[in-house]
């Protein structure tokens, strides 16, 4: 594996002390510098393996000591946090629930604060995107640490929650890291392909597709008996096999070529998500035309379309796009919507 893709991996939970030491030696084998394991799990609803919790800390500590890998949990309180560092846990994780609350990122950013610099400075913060396919809400939260102090900040790309996910657990919507990526190219992008595919067979592909689209790195979830773990046994690798996929993958390499095809999936990616925005667009245009129907209003709203127009094309000149080609655009974009309106209109008899 090229040295310049960062790899985090490790078990979804952190079970019992062997469960942790049998995965982390095994992944240290591997050449693995970064171990990863869940000490409070967030459950959706109660019931479930919700973590070892607090005790887990000493497990990672026992990580550290017998095989030098850096260890990384997951924190979404004031009291994981100061746990988590008063046990040397190097690397911190926010969540996908907690990213989509701002009230508890910002509780987070505030603990941070009260710790003081020195302290923060040596720590690595990774941010896994919101829930819910939200850009703002992820850069809120880059945003909110950044004010705390925190100057070391990696992103996780999990996908996002729908009931529409197709084969995939959570959608990975790429277009959505990718322009987490172009706001701030400063900090890594990783993909966690274990909670976008939510099966061991698409780890390979998601895994390779980040690369493809010049991803920073990967956090991969590995147990050391995945049939039998306390959660998400169905995404879990085995080290052996974490090890045929890594030994498969094809990083971009360096060079201008490279650099181009690695563009050009980008913007495969954003066209794709250009394309769904359209359909969406237009299936919120076929429900005003039923709404007008059903109300006896014309299909042409004079008024609206220019207000629709000039907003936008004054939008687009703000963000630095040629006003004529966005005006252009949205003539077109309204042309369609006017087509669509009028078709699912029922023909009057003289």
């Amino acid at each position: 594996m090229d040295s310049r893709i960062k790899i985090i991996a490790g078990p979804c939970s952190a079970e019992s002390r062997s469960q942790v030491l049998e995965t982390a030696k095994a992944l240290k084998e591997l050449g693995i510098t970064i171990f990863r394991a869940g000490v409070w799990k967030p459950r959706t609803k109660p019931g479930g393996f919700e973590g070892a919790g607090e005790i887990a800390l000493d497990w990672l500590a026992d990580v550290r000591k017998e095989t030098g890998m850096q260890t990384c949990c997951e924190v979404a309180t004031a009291e994981h946090l100061h746990k988590s560092l008063d046990a040397g846990v190097d690397i911190l994780w926010v969540g996908a629930r907690t990213t989509a609350d701002p009230f508890a990122v910002q509780a987070l950013a505030d603990t941070f604060m009260q710790i003081g610099a020195e302290e923060v400075s040596r720590l690595t913060l990774l941010i896994k995107n919101p829930v819910n396919p939200d850009v703002e809400l992820w850069a809120g939260a880059v945003e909110r640490f950044r004010n705390a102090g925190v100057k070391n900040i990696w992103l996780v790309h999990r996908g996002f929650s729908s009931y529409d996910t197709g084969i995939y657990r959570n959608l990975p919507l790429w277009h959505i890291p990718i322009e987490m990526k172009r706001r701030y190219p400063d900090i890594p992008l990783l993909c966690d392909p274990s909670h976008i595919g939510g099966k061991r067979d698409l780890i390979l592909p998601l895994c390779q597709q980040a690369l493809d689209l010049m991803y920073d790195g990967l956090m991969i979830e590995c147990h050391c008996n995945p049939d039998k773990a306390l959660s998400d046994s169905h995404q879990q690798l085995t080290p052996a096999r974490l090890s045929e996929v890594l030994s498969s993958l094809k990083p971009r390499q360096q060079g201008s070529q490279a650099d181009l095809e690695g563009l050009r999936n980008r913007i495969d990616v954003l066209d794709e998500g250009i394309i769904k925005l359209l359909k969406d667009r237009m299936d919120v245009s076929r429900k005003i035309g039923t709404y007008k129907q059903e109300h006896n209003m014309p299909v042409l709203q004079s008024k609206r379309y220019g207000e629709i127009v000039e907003k936008r094309t004054e939008l687009a000149r703000s963000m630095g796009l040629d006003s004529d080609f966005a005006k252009q655009l949205m003539e077109l974009i309204h042309k369609e919507s006017v087509r669509i309106q009028l078709e699912d209109r029922p023909l009057q008899e003289d």
